[in-house]
Order: C-alpha cells, then sequence, then structure tokens
C-alpha cells in the first residue's frame, strides 16, 4: 500500500490517443460568434457566496490535465485561456480528501476539469448534434460545473505514473462511458468502481453517464457563474 502527501511526480499520459470527437455543427470561430451575444438567464440566488480556490495551489498534489485548455477535447479546439482549475472551497476539501484516500491505494487523482464558465457550456450545447445532448446538458438550466462544485478526474499509478485503463476515454458519449457498463476489462471496470468509491466516500455525487464526472454533495447551495478565469485570479484568496 502507497500513502504519499505533498508535492509528486507528474504521471505519463496513457498509451495512443483516446481523445473522442464529436462532428461540429459550425466551424470554432462561427461557434464563438454564436455565444458571443447569449446573455446568462437569472438562477434562483445562492444559499453560499462563491468561494473559489485554485486547485493547483490548494493541494498541489493533485495533477491538471485541462483537456478545454488544448485541443485535446471533444471539439477539436481549446475554450479555456489556460490550464487552470477552480472549485469552491468546500467542494476542494473534499477533493482534498478523496486525494488522499486514493493514495492509500496507490494512486493519485489527475483532473481533467473542475469549474466551467456558463458561456463555455452555452457554447458545447450549441457546438454538438442534438443527439449529443444528454452529454453536454441544457444551460438555460446551468450545471454543476458551472457551480464550481463539479469535478471531471481520473486516476494515476503512483509508482509506474501510468494514468489508469477505464472503459472508456474521457468525454467520450457512448455507453462505454456509463458508470453501469458491463464491457471492457475487468480491471478498467475496477478501477473506474474505486474512483467512485473514492470519490463517494469524500463527499462527492457520481452521475450516472460519465465514470469521471462527480459533483459536490451541497452543489445546490452555490449560484451559476460566468466569471472568466482572469476574474476569478483578481478575487482569489488563499
Amino acid at each position: 500500500m502507497v500513502d504519499r502527501t505533498g508535492p509528486v511526480p507528474a504521471p505519463l499520459m496513457a498509451a495512443g490517443d483516446d481523445t473522442f470527437r464529436v462532428p461540429l455543427r459550425a466551424t470554432p470561430a462561427m461557434l464563438r460568434a454564436s455565444i458571443a451575444g447569449l446573455r446568462m438567464p437569472v438562477f434562483a440566488p445562492a444559499r453560499r457566496a462563491a468561494d473559489l480556490v485554485d486547485l493547483a495551489r490548494f493541494d498541489p498534489a493533485l495533477v491538471l490535465d485541462i483537456r478545454y485548455a488544448t485541443a485535446r477535447n471533444f471539439l477539436g479546439f481549446p475554450v479555456y485561456p489556460a490550464a487552470r482549475a477552480f472549485l469552491q472551497r468546500p467542494a476542494a476539501r473534499a477533493l482534498s480528501h478523496a486525494r488522499g484516500l486514493a493514495a492509500r491505494h496507490g494512486y493519485g487523482l489527475l483532473v481533467y476539469d473542475a469549474y466551467r464558465p456558463w458561456h463555455v457550456s452555452a457554447l458545447f450545447r450549441h457546438a454538438v448534434p442534438e443527439s449529443l445532448y444528454d452529454f453536454v446538458g441544457d444551460p438555460a438550466h446551468g450545471s454543476r460545473h458551472n457551480r464550481g462544485c463539479a469535478v471531471d478526474l481520473t486516476l494515476w499509478d503512483l509508482t509506474t505514473r501510468q494514468v489508469v485503463p477505464m472503459p472508456s476515454g474521457f468525454d467520450e458519449m457512448t455507453p462505454r462511458a456509463h458508470v453501469g457498463y458491463v464491457g471492457g476489462s475487468a480491471r478498467a471496470r475496477g478501477c473506474r468502481d474505486l474512483l467512485a468509491t473514492i470519490m463517494q466516500a469524500s463527499g462527492f455525487e457520481p452521475l450516472a453517464e460519465e465514470w469521471w464526472h462527480f459533483d459536490f454533495r451541497d452543489w445546490r447551495d452555490y449560484a451559476v457563474m460566468d466569471l472568466s478565469f482572469d476574474e476569478i485570479g483578481r478575487t482569489l484568496t488563499p
């Protein structure tokens, strides 16, 4: 059993490219233009004030692979200006707890995404065909990511520094991504289920359609937000 704390070497990426791509409904420039004039709907008032933290600073042992800051995502082009990840402070504490539990099993946590501005969620909806709407959600309702209370992540092996196998790639919009999928290898299913056990023990709820997605249990207390990463950076507290 491996139990490590503090900064650890970054993982090596899994062999091959498992990036899932969708047929875009328009070019990247046209998609960006289509959301430029959108106004976020008025949502219910929040019970708790926002207190976003930068995960890289909050817990340096968390490793980031922010796919939406690169072209290695289902859209094929970057939508974030920087590879940063933010969560509400209680959610970040819960994630740090999950990282400690994962270490007891010999694994680290690799974060793909956390807080997502509302306009990015709207872009996702505009980009994909209607047949894939269930995977990107409806910006009219807001998302847990928009509240800073959802995290997308996977496990990596602290000894081999390899990202573990899972039944599907990140953001793969197929039945293989479902938490109840029974195909694939026994090892991949075991890694998926271990991740879910660790996250649930730390205060997160799984999403049935995506093995990588977990919602912090108190997400309903926070407002849907459309703050840019730069705006967040100017207001962060230690």
